[in-house]
């Protein structure tokens, strides 16, 4: 058994520390965050999307979420931790913020979309 051991250390040391690509962690934490995916609200890849259209005091009206593939990532950590109307709160680490952020950016490549 320690022989065995002693075999298969070396592998361990030398494999990556992740199963998944940063592009597939940041993708499942765009697809679902804490239950809710940002892609119902702001679309595939940040462009934003209308999610319902209403009726209130006769006058009609829509909620959508707005595009966030364009803003700063300054402004998108900002905006992920201040509460807003209709934007649910997440309780994001740095890590999982860092990975949306590059999701969106990896979304805009994608999609031919000039990244700044």
């Amino acid at each position: 058994m320690r022989g065995i051991l002693f075999v298969l250390l070396p592998f361990s040391l030398l494999a990556k520390s992740s199963f998944i690509t940063p592009m597939e962690y940041a993708t499942s934490l765009y697809k679902n965050p804490r239950g809710i995916g940002c892609h119902k609200c702001h679309g595939e890849s940040g462009e934003g999307r209308v999610v319902a259209k209403y009726e209130h005091k006769n006058e009609k009206k829509s909620f959508a979420g707005p595009p966030i593939n364009s803003v700063s990532f300054n402004d998108f950590f900002i905006s992920l931790n201040v509460r807003k109307n209709g934007m649910p709160r997440y309780f994001l680490t740095q890590k999982e913020i860092k990975a949306l952020y590059f999701y969106l950016q990896e979304k805009k490549r994608e999609d031919g979309a000039d990244v700044k």
